[in-house]
């Protein structure tokens, strides 16, 4: 199964940089994270080599090889989604989402559920997530607060080399972590693909559909798999327990030994979860 350049030309004449693996079997969409683009996937997909499914990611506008939207762009990354599928003759799909691509495969399921198989969420965010109707408040833990607070401090004056050198010791080695806890490839390809998206810096908030899936969990009929790191951002553990919760979907699963991007570090194992989450979707 050898990977091959589809990319989407949008109905607003932009170009998404789209990469597929087919195959016969279910088609699987993976979407990325907000510190990453499409290239994160590469090695799960090799992993699935052998399985003969469908795989496509693809990156969402203002990441990797997609140029950002125009300024005060109507376009939405979940409007995105689904002319990608159009585009692909993809009627059915399982979506894997990791954080922000989670929160993308969860308003497909509250707007168009007919057009999922299942989902595999990998610490993902919801949109509309809020502490406001929860028994337990954000705060931030003693292992962030002082990334965030220097990856401010850096971001303040545009030191793209230490902020990139902060973000992968939140998100790829996890906070609680030593930094540089994941090295080689995986670190070099985080360094990639967060300083084009620090170079193209697209507006906080670009894209959204201003959903409240937070709020609509509780409709979702389609299968999912809730997964997270163990060494994730410990203040956002609950809300990915909270998620599992409204979805009625068990309680969880907390993957051992990695942080915010499992599909960089043990891909094998993600690679495992999307078999489970395919198998599910087909009984």
């Amino acid at each position: 199964m050898s990977a091959g350049r589809v990319d989407v030309t949008l109905s607003d004449g932009s170009t998404l940089a789209v990469t597929r693996w087919p195959g016969d079997g279910p088609t699987v969409v993976m979407l990325h994270a907000g510190v990453a683009d499409r290239r994160s996937w590469t090695a799960v997909a090799d992993e699935l080599a052998g399985d003969g499914l469908d795989l496509v990611a693809y990156d969402r506008r203002g990441f990797g090889e997609s140029p950002a939207a125009p300024e005060n762009s109507p376009a939405t990354h979940l409007g995105d989604l689904v002319e990608v599928l159009d585009h692909l003759g993809v009627d059915r799909a399982v979506l894997v989402g990791n954080s922000m691509g989670g929160a993308l495969a969860l308003d497909l399921a509250v707007t168009e559920p007919e057009r999922l198989a299942g989902v595999l969420l990998i610490g993902a965010a919801v949109s509309g997530m809020t502490d406001e109707d929860t028994p337990f408040d954000w705060t931030p833990d003693p292992a962030s607060t002082p990334l965030m607070e220097a990856l401010d401090g850096a971001s303040g004056i545009g030191d793209v080399t230490e902020q990139v050198r902060l973000l992968a010791h939140l998100w790829l080695d996890g906070p609680t972590s030593e930094e540089g806890r994941v090295t080689g490839a995986p670190r070099e390809l985080f360094a990639l693909m967060n300083e084009r998206i620090l170079e193209v810096a697209a507006p906080d908030g670009a894209g959204e559909a201003g959903l409240d899936t937070w709020s609509r969990l509780d409709e979702v009929q389609t299968p999912v798999l809730v997964t997270w790191g163990a060494l994730d951002i410990p203040a956002d553990e609950p809300f990915y327990a909270e998620t599992a919760r409204r979805l009625g979907r068990g309680p969880g699963r907390v993957l051992p030994g990695v942080a915010h991007l499992p599909g960089l570090e043990r891909p094998e194992a993600v690679a495992d979860l999307v078999r489970e989450v395919v198998a599910a979707s087909l009984r």
